[in-house]
């Protein structure tokens, strides 16, 4: 027998924040969020432009969708986006971060600026929105979720992801520190670390840092085990498990979503090449 809840939706009647919603990952989850029955969404993106345009897409007699324009990088649009919806919505029921800046710095070329606006996009940022958040779920004694987006990267990572991998890194910490936290207040916390995933984003950063060229994605993903790169709307819907009831008191987890598996296997991969150092890197550090 269907319960009444999953009959009407997994998230029927919600209201979630989305960062990082009006493309690729985010808008699949407030999409898919819209889909089990969200009666309030909130994107929050950079681009007004195609912001406007996702909450207008997803927007219903059931489902009141917005956006908020907002530069995360800014301790201050937290703020804001946090006083927005409480002015909009009263209250909030999950909260999904897919805001993050993907940009490339390897030990010899990371500028200064890059690593503040690292770890202000993707470290501080979601720390700020996950405490205005549980602020008002704790208010409105609301069972709440929140699940933020890390990667694979957070292991380690390629050479060239020095300052994005360590962001990643410090978000399965800020994981288990807020669901310790905030257990007691049903409120949940867990972490995804998606693999290599295809978003136009991507497709902006391989072509902008990597020097890719048309067919770029055809080619890379005949290489891949299942014969493709992460599709965001098959993720989302983990990222709508860990965030509606589906997933029961599950809290505090890092989970990896990829296809492979990191650590097994008895191939043992060489260390980069020599390459360039910190005398020919051009970087004034």
């Amino acid at each position: 027998m269907v319960s009444e809840t999953r009959a009407c939706g997994s998230f029927a009647g919600g209201i979630a924040l989305v960062t990082g919603g009006s493309q690729g990952l985010g808008y699949a989850v407030a999409e898919r969020l819209g889909a089990e029955g969200a009666a309030g969404l909130l994107l929050v993106g950079r681009s007004r432009a195609k912001g406007e345009a996702a909450a207008a897409s997803l927007r219903k007699p059931a489902c009141r969708a917005e956006f908020l324009a907002a530069d995360l990088a800014h301790s201050d649009a937290c703020e804001a986006a946090i006083a927005a919806l409480d002015e909009m919505f009263g209250t909030c029921h999950s909260f999904v971060n897919c805001a993050a800046i993907t940009d490339r710095g390897t030990v010899w070329d990371t500028t200064p600026e890059l690593w503040d606006a690292m770890l202000a996009v993707n470290v501080r940022a979601p720390g700020l929105l996950s405490q205005g958040v549980a602020r008002i779920m704790a208010r409105e004694s609301v069972d709440g979720a929140i699940v933020l987006i890390g990667s694979i990267a957070g292991r380690g990572g390629p050479p060239k992801l020095l300052p994005y991998a360590t962001s990643k890194g410090a978000l399965v910490a800020m994981t288990r520190n807020l669901a310790f936290a905030l257990m007691r207040h049903r409120i949940r916390v867990n972490l995804l670390c998606p693999g290599w995933m295809d978003t136009p984003n991507e497709d902006v950063v391989q072509r902008t840092f990597d020097g890719a060229t048309d067919g770029w994605l055809e080619r890379a993903e005949a290489e891949m085990p299942f014969g493709r790169l992460i599709k965001p709307p098959e993720i989302a819907r983990t990222v709508v498990h860990l965030a509606t009831a589906e997933s029961g008191m599950m809290t505090g987890a890092v989970v990896e979503w990829d296809q492979t598996v990191l650590g097994a296997g008895d191939s043992v991969l060489p260390g980069p090449e020599l390459g360039e150092g910190p005398s020919d890197s051009g970087s004034s550090l």
